[in-house]
């Protein structure tokens, strides 16, 4: 049997060994188009009466049922680049393997809700959309989610959203935004031997970078939850290569920030650039906004509260953000170990993915 047989033919009631075969097929992003013809394939053999939309290397699923209010059920297609686990291994209720945690539970997941949204419509609480999407794994230009919204954005209209990213079956409220600045300092070439003609650009670089590496970020409640802050210097460069007997008369530091959702991205920058008081010049690489928990919005609350669902803040930035800057509420939540993600030991538990589906399955309607 084939990789794509294996999961075109595998009963979608077996969700542990559904992803372990959704692992033995590569979909390393930018190289997920065969996964997304699998996917579709399946939907149109398994779930025929969902209406079905290729955008690129993403698949969209949605249901017809007339019900009042609209769920979307996200996750992605790609992987991180294989660092000698990209063969799926599995010992006992454990898989082992490239995107067993992130994310191909989920997907095994959303699967099986289509195909039991098939099975039984009658039973769905709400019209539901699936949302199978390439390259969330690299640089936003290619994020599928942002291609769909920015070219068919009816297609994930909807009142509140789940991401399926692995938080091990928590609800991992809101996210962190990101802010990367470069900051510039200028400087006049010399000989080595008589620097005092010049000036140092690395030597002028080096205030602001002691005040980087002794700033303490904030803890920041955010609803009841603690968003611990980061500011990391990611990058420095500087002198002329190969050149060792010149001043240099460059020198750039980029700055990593991921800041808590009660800050909007310009309230970021504004923090960062006092700390780079001190540069030429100050230019944004990078801004993506934060999303707020959004706990006391009535579908939010009806998932969390009405599932008694553990609840913490996310730390690092998803695609729940480019649902809430549109006013939609939405929640990270899905099988694995955000902790493990993208290393070489990644895995899931047969456990963690059939507890996200049983979540997942309840609060549409469909589960037992």
């Amino acid at each position: 049997m084939t990789v794509a047989a294996g999961v075109l033919h595998h009963d979608a009631t077996d969700l542990f060994g559904l992803t372990a075969a959704l692992v033995a097929i590569p979909s390393e992003s930018h190289h997920e188009a065969e996964l997304a013809a699998i996917v579709r394939e399946r939907l149109g053999a398994r779930a025929p009466s969902l209406a079905v939309d290729v955008v690129g290397a993403s698949v969209v699923a949605r249901t017809r049922l007339g019900r009042n209010r609209r769920v979307v059920l996200g996750g992605h297609l790609d992987t991180v680049p294989a660092n000698g686990n990209e063969t799926p291994r599995i010992d006992g209720d454990v898989l082992h393997g490239l995107g067993s945690a992130d994310m191909k539970g989920g997907l095994a997941v959303l699967l099986r809700v289509a195909e039991e949204l098939e099975a039984h419509p009658d039973r769905a609480r709400h019209d539901v959309t699936l949302a199978f999407y390439e390259c969330e794994e690299v640089a936003d230009r290619h994020n599928g989610l942002r291609r769909i919204f920015d070219t068919s954005p009816d297609l994930l209209a909807g009142d509140f959203a789940v991401l399926l990213e692995p938080t091990d079956a928590w609800v991992e409220a809101g996210c962190q935004g990101i802010l990367v600045l470069e900051a510039r300092f200028d400087g006049e070439r010399a000989h080595t031997a008589r620097p005092w003609m010049g000036r140092n650009a690395i030597h002028r670089a080096t205030e602001v970078l002691q005040r980087l590496a002794s700033h303490e970020s904030d803890v920041v409640d955010v609803d009841g939850l603690e968003y611990r802050e980061s500011l990391q210097v990611v990058r420095v460069d500087g002198g002329i290569e190969g050149k060792y007997n010149v001043v240099p008369d460059s020198c750039t530091l980029v700055v990593g920030r991921r800041f808590a959702p009660c800050y909007t991205i310009d309230d970021a920058e504004e923090q960062v650039r006092a700390l780079l008081a001190g540069a030429d010049a100050v230019e944004v690489l990078q801004a993506q906004p934060a999303a707020a928990p959004n706990l006391t919005n009535q579908l939010v609350a009806e998932f969390v509260e009405g599932l008694a669902l553990p609840v913490r803040p996310k730390l690092g930035w998803t695609d729940v953000a480019r649902f809430a800057s549109r006013g939609v509420p939405a929640v990270n939540f899905g099988p694995g170990d955000p902790e493990i993600a993208h290393t070489a030991g990644e895995l899931v538990t047969r456990d963690s993915i059939e507890r996200a589906y049983s979540t997942l399955a309840r609060f549409v309607g469909v589960g037992s």
